[in-house]
């Protein structure tokens, strides 16, 4: 994996993102850069500008927004190589849907650099909400940006995260930010080591008290895609963590797939195919005209 992780556990999932995937831009991808500010718990702020690769579908008129956030490597150098996130199968398969696609590097990764303000801490004292907290507020700050463009629809936004991505867009979820409607977790998490502790994340009953603390305040449906073979998180923890989300009063469609790979844990990047009945049957029941594989582009519309 370009992330693969390194010493300190913590997670990947930014497979096949860093420079080489740069080299082609697509015909209807650009590159913009959004300023945001970050609160910090010491009562500072980090600012930054993130670099955000944007994916357009066909057609005039305002979109639907579609914000895919990444995954974090386990060491400095493995984040630097993040580069410019794309997930370009993946924002073709939603620009085909008729999404504005928006890929945003966050602060202390790849393009955008910066202080690294994701570390949950060592393995024995994880303090999960707060790094999640501060990722979600970058995320938000994107969609803030990005519904202002003219052609994006400001209340109609879906966020979709992979990994750590997956986690903060949980916690983005438990925020309520405006125009947001659903949202779709993929393997989230944090502090996981598939070769040190394959299966055996640290901290998983706090990242649970975590999660049951955002389902306390989200009313938002969710939907969480896992594996049985996640070398990050086991093939347990995640059921553990969507029960106890559901049950603090979250809405969340828990989907644990068989195994994938040698690690299930890259479903999002390693096989779409396997993924995309299970979002496009969601993104249906949230009143998105999801297009059936080979139908015509530009069909996910609010109803």
């Amino acid at each position: 994996m370009a992330c693969a992780a390194g010493a300190l556990p913590a997670l990947s999932g930014c497979a096949g993102q860093g420079a080489k995937a740069e080299a082609k831009m697509l015909p209807n991808e650009s590159v913009v850069r959004v300023p945001v500010q970050v609160a910090l718990e010491n009562g500072g702020q980090a600012r930054g500008e993130l670099v955000v690769t944007v994916f357009t579908p066909k057609g005039e008129g305002r979109h639907p927004l579609m914000v895919i956030s990444h995954g974090r490597a386990g060491d400095a150098a493995g984040r630097a190589k993040l580069g410019r996130a794309r997930y370009a199968t993946a924002a073709r398969y939603f620009t085909d849907a008729g999404f504005v696609v928006a890929v945003p590097v966050r602060l202390g990764y790849g393009a955008t650099g910066g202080p690294d303000l994701e570390n949950s801490g060592p393995c024995g004292d994880r303090r999960f909400t707060p790094m999640f907290n501060r990722a979600a507020s970058e995320i938000a700050q994107v969609i803030e940006a990005m519904a202002r463009r003219p052609d994006v629809d400001p209340a109609n936004v879906v966020a979709l995260g992979q990994s750590v991505g997956g986690g903060s867009t949980v916690a983005l979820a438990a925020a309520r930010p405006a125009g947001v409607r659903a949202a779709i977790n993929f393997a989230g998490g944090s502090g996981g080591d598939p070769v040190k502790s394959p299966g055996k994340p640290c901290g998983p009953e706090r990242l649970q008290e975590t999660y049951a603390g955002y389902g306390a305040t989200t009313r938002m449906p969710m939907l969480w895609i896992y594996t049985e073979n996640d070398l990050y998180w086991g093939p347990e923890w995640p059921g553990r963590w969507a029960e106890a989300y559901n049950a603090a009063g979250g809405h969340a469609q828990f989907e644990r797939l068989g195994p994938d790979g040698a690690n299930g844990h890259s479903l999002f990047t390693h096989a779409p195919e396997k993924w995309k009945p299970l979002v496009r049957d969601f993104l249906r029941t949230q009143g998105y005209a999801m297009p059936e594989p080979g139908e015509a582009s530009g069909q996910a519309r609010r109803p």
